[in-house]
């Protein structure tokens, strides 16, 4: 009993030293929690700057325990002179709202805009009648039959006469090769091909280097670092001229140099009176000013902005979904003899036929489920950005307005077990077909590698086919082995998810059974 007069005592005279001392147990013990479950904490003044410092390396991933520990939600402060806290998100409920039922309330905004800066007016970062025209323009060009022609036949002939004899040569030399690298210069040339009607040559037996391919490497690097960096360190980098902000303007300059010689060389084409129609996409815009209603400077700008993001959406988004693809499929040799089977079962057009028939690739069920059921686990676009414009609350409670901003993980909605069951971490294309065999869809907030709602991937499609048409030239032709024992490959830190060291593999010849 004589301990606690002297404890009140020790109160009375030192109240500071009491306040600091319960100040720092309710902070010791808050942390030990949260570490425990994983959520990060966010602490007065840096926010939860220490966690995502702690975890960059690792971010999709750190993103993905921490959804799980906070039933698919929690919003992240950060530190002092950030416009706001970000509210992260995997739960389909709050997509479906956000991407289609109140989809007006969630433009891509300024802000993102700003963020997204070197793809200027394009596609991705229009909102209201620009972002209309440019969907219903680029809506009729994707499904215009002469376009889709051309696209089959110059796939077709880039399989025949570059991917697949590359794949021989470095079979023959026994050498490791960066299949991620190859992917990238095929999907590159492929692209390229579509939206400005030239092959730049990507995908040659030298590798060599393309300036405008390794710009949109680093452009899409530095939008990522924008997205986790803090405010105030961003505006230093602006002001100094430095680091992420240098990067960029180099990257940039070398995008608007390469556009423009391409839109040169096209328009030289279209004055040419003995030229033949062409159906890439640039030839197309060029032919529809007057629609647009643009002139000089304005009307080159829309010609940059618009070939870029469609280049953006054409090139990475397909080679990484491939990548990881080819990358299962090593660890995974049931799910590539059954691929295997149904290719000898149904063998689609030799690469070279110079056409490209789409009722064949349809025929290939189990390979489009092994299609999806990678791009479930490895969206090639792991994030989605959304701000509201005016205050609204989620269907799982969180309040959100001007001043918080949501960030949406596809690639932990991929991994919810809330989302897909147990077991939603293995490579399983099963899942995605009937008893009988047959495709099941899945819904679009549920499965939003494509995106959702309104702004649905105009491309899908077009980039199943390109896909499936890869698999069936690589696959009865080539077996791709990555290292036995290596670690799984890390996703880099881009708003695409590429390896983060490439995937080196061996390619062997398959040998007939």
């Amino acid at each position: 009993m004589e301990l606690l007069p002297w404890l009140l005592g020790f109160v009375v005279k030192y109240p500071e030293i009491m306040v600091s001392a319960a100040c720092f147990l309710l902070l010791f013990c808050r942390f030990r929690r949260r570490r425990l479950d994983r959520i990060p904490t966010n602490w007065p003044v840096v926010g939860a700057l220490p966690a995502i410092v702690a975890n960059a390396g690792r971010v999709h991933d750190w993103v993905t325990e921490f959804l799980r520990a906070a039933a698919m939600s929690h919003v992240v402060e950060g530190p002092w002179g950030s416009p706001g806290d970000v509210l992260i998100t995997a739960d389909p409920a709050n997509v479906a709202h956000m991407f289609t039922a109140n989809f007006g309330n969630y433009p891509k905004g300024e802000e993102f805009a700003a963020m997204f800066d070197v793809l200027g007016g394009g596609i991705f970062n229009a909102d209201g009648e620009s972002w209309s025209f440019q969907r219903r323009k680029a809506h009729a060009l994707l499904s215009d039959a002469r376009f889709r022609a051309a696209v089959a036949a110059s796939t077709a002939r880039k399989l025949g006469g570059g991917l697949v004899p590359l794949l021989d040569g470095v079979a023959a030399s026994g050498a490791a090769v960066d299949l991620q690298d190859v992917f990238m210069r095929l999907t590159f040339d492929l692209t390229a091909m579509f939206v400005f009607g030239v092959d730049p040559g990507c995908l040659a037996a030298d590798f060599p280097t393309v300036p405008f391919a390794a710009a949109m490497d680093d452009a899409e690097e530095v939008l990522f670092y924008r997205h986790v960096a803090p405010v105030p360190w961003l505006r230093l980098q602006s002001y100094l001229k430095i680091g992420h902000y240098k990067k960029m303007a180099k990257a940039r300059e070398v995008l608007d140099a390469s556009i423009a010689e391409f839109i040169a060389l096209r328009r030289e084409r279209a004055a040419d009176a003995n030229a033949t129609g062409d159906a890439d996409l640039l030839t197309a815009y060029l032919a529809c000013q007057d629609e647009i209603g643009m002139d000089g400077a304005a009307f080159d700008a829309f010609l940059r902005d618009t070939t870029l993001n469609l280049m953006v959406a054409g090139r990475d988004t397909t080679s990484s979904a491939l990548t990881w693809f080819f990358w299962l499929l090593s660890k995974h040799p049931d799910v590539e003899a059954r691929i295997l089977a149904e290719l000898r079962a149904h063998p689609p057009s030799p690469p070279g036929a110079g056409h490209h028939a789409t009722g064949e690739l349809k025929r290939l069920v189990y390979l489009h489920a092994a299609l999806s059921e990678s791009l479930r686990l490895y969206p090639p676009v792991p994030f989605e950005h959304k701000a509201a414009a005016r205050p609204d609350t989620l269907p799982s409670g969180a309040a959100v307005g001007p001043t918080r901003r949501v960030i949406v993980s596809l690639y932990s909605m991929g991994r919810m077990e809330a989302v897909w069951g147990k077991g939603c971490e293995e490579f399983r294309p099963e899942r995605w077909l009937t008893p009988a065999g047959r495709f099941q869809h899945e819904r679009s907030c549920k499965f939003a590698a494509f995106n959702v709602g309104p702004r649905t991937c105009l491309g899908r499609d077009l980039a199943f086919a390109q896909m499936k048409a890869v698999v069936a030239a690589v696959v009865p032709r080539f077996r791709v082995t990555a290292g036995a024992g290596a670690a799984p490959p890390r996703p880099k830190l881009s708003i695409i998810l590429h390896m983060r060291d490439g995937l080196k593999v061996k390619v062997h010849r398959r040998q007939e059974d």
